[in-house]
């Protein structure tokens, strides 16, 4: 499940392509094409974030101990075991 509405999506690929534009970095000959890979690659990369996301949740609730949502420690762990399953990923 994506976190990110596909109104949200197409508004961050709106500013993504705006950026570029505006930044002379990228001209764009098919407006519409362009857009719509925008669109993809971006919903590509936050079903990844999800992904990684419960794996992580996962495993800090699979813990022999109970660590609160919230805590210093579990904020922690998130950070530590989210940069290790999207290093895993990038593999």
């Amino acid at each position: 499940m994506n976190r990110l509405s596909e109104s949200r999506i197409s508004h961050l690929a709106h500013l993504v392509m705006d950026g570029l534009r505006k930044g002379g970095l990228a001209d764009f000959q098919n407006e519409g094409r362009a857009l719509t890979h925008t669109k993809q690659v971006l919903h590509g990369f936050f079903q990844r974030e999800d992904e990684i996301d419960d794996v992580v949740r996962q495993k800090i609730n699979s813990l022999s101990r109970r660590v609160p949502p919230g805590s210093r420690e579990w904020d922690v762990l998130y950070r530590k075991y989210f940069e290790e399953e999207a290093r895993k990923q990038r593999r």
